[in-house]
């Protein structure tokens, strides 16, 4: 049965060009939805040079919700004391406040004073600050919206992906954000168990959507490259994704092979470009459309998993896209025979895609407008 359209206001930080999964996310979720006829609305910090042209193409439209009025601090210059204050000074500030998500908190809440008459309201994070700034205006049944979802990248209070907690008192920011929405959305069903049990009634899994058939890809020519060549695109973290083991077990190997590795978490590999002389290879990212094309031409892919069961990285339907096998490499643990065996192009320990059709962004958007279809019944 076909959904009746909508009007879809969709509340984000992240979105085009911003070369994020969450910006990722929320562009393919706005494109889609107007695609389908919807008539929507994204809260963002616009551009108008870039997203003007964007408004046109897609027929949407996009408000600014404002920029924000302190910045982040930047530890990467100077040196000596001044650099190592500034750095304790930028982590005391986001441990103790969420500096300088915080401010987001305050954005999103004036902006939200503004809008009514909408069916579906979803907004996205990280960062959090996202959703308290909804909550803070969110009456049910209000004027904003007929149906809240709160869509969720990573847990906040429980995640694991920082070495340090989050202070006690920001419990009550997650928790009053989880009792007023109508939904809380997240990635994958393990994820649930990252929240606090009494809003895990309100948990549904929606995955990350793509759009399958957007970028040409031809995955019957088999990749020409001289000595075994593979890549890797995506955050690194330690005890999370963390690539050092790998790359240690790498740097030891004495034959011919080329690691190329598209990250902005350059502190991690950095040591190992010179030592590994030409072998590892750091690049900035590119365009999606175009690091597809790349990892087209590699022999096979890597796969850094998560050390948490509470996400699943979104790059893993990149690489299926791409056509290339994927070594999926374990936090902290480097299985030699099978990176040996990929070496060497025997591939049968690759990576089982199961399911894919669920994150096709037809698929998603499904989801959601379910959910707002559901609470309209109830």
């Amino acid at each position: 049965m076909k959904q009746e359209l909508k009007k879809i206001l969709i509340v984000s930080r992240s979105f085009y060009p911003e070369n994020s999964p969450r910006a990722f996310r929320t562009t393919e979720l706005v494109k889609e939805f107007a695609r389908q006829g919807h008539k929507v609305t994204l809260l963002t910090h616009k551009q108008d040079d870039l997203h003007s042209e964007f408004e046109k193409e897609h027929g949407v439209t996009i408000k600014d919700m404002g920029p924000l009025l302190f910045r982040d601090i930047d530890a990467s210059k100077g040196g000596g004391i001044s650099r190592l204050f500034k750095k304790v000074l930028r982590r005391g500030l986001y441990q103790l406040f969420q500096y300088p998500d915080i401010q987001l908190m305050w954005k999103v809440r004036n902006a939200l004073k503004n809008e009514d008459g909408y069916n579906l309201l979803i907004t996205i994070a990280v960062p959090h600050p996202i959703h308290w700034g909804t909550a803070l205006v969110w009456k049910q049944n209000g004027t904003i919206a007929d149906t809240w979802v709160a869509d969720c990248g990573d847990p906040f209070m429980f995640s694991n992906l920082d070495s340090f907690g989050k202070m006690f008192y920001f419990k009550y920011f997650e928790k009053a954000f989880c009792r007023k929405a109508d939904y809380i959305s997240v990635p994958m069903e393990a994820a649930k168990e990252g929240y606090y049990p009494e809003f895990r009634h309100k948990i549904e899994a929606v995955p990350q959507g793509f759009r399958f058939d957007e970028i040409e890809i031809d995955k019957e020519i088999e990749p020409d490259n001289d000595v075994p060549t593979f890549a890797y695109a995506g955050g690194l973290f330690p005890d999370g994704r963390d690539p050092r083991p790998f790359l240690d077990f790498l740097s030891g190997l004495d034959r011919e092979y080329k690691f190329i590795i598209y990250t902005m978490d350059k502190y991690l590999v950095s040591p190992y470009v010179d030592k590994s002389v030409g072998k590892i290879e750091l690049r900035d990212y590119i365009p999606r459309p175009e690091l597809l094309r790349t990892l087209n031409s590699m022999d096979f892919l890597v796969n850094f998993e998560n050390a948490s069961s509470l996400m699943m990285p979104s790059k893993l339907i990149d690489y299926y896209l791409t056509g290339r096998p994927v070594l999926s490499v374990k936090s902290n643990t480097v299985n030699s025979e099978q990176l040996t065996e990929f070496l060497e192009g025997d591939y049968n320990g690759k990576h089982k895609f199961d399911g894919v059709d669920q994150f096709r962004i037809e698929n998603v958007c499904e989801q959601f407008l379910t959910l707002s279809a559901r609470n309209e019944i109830v």
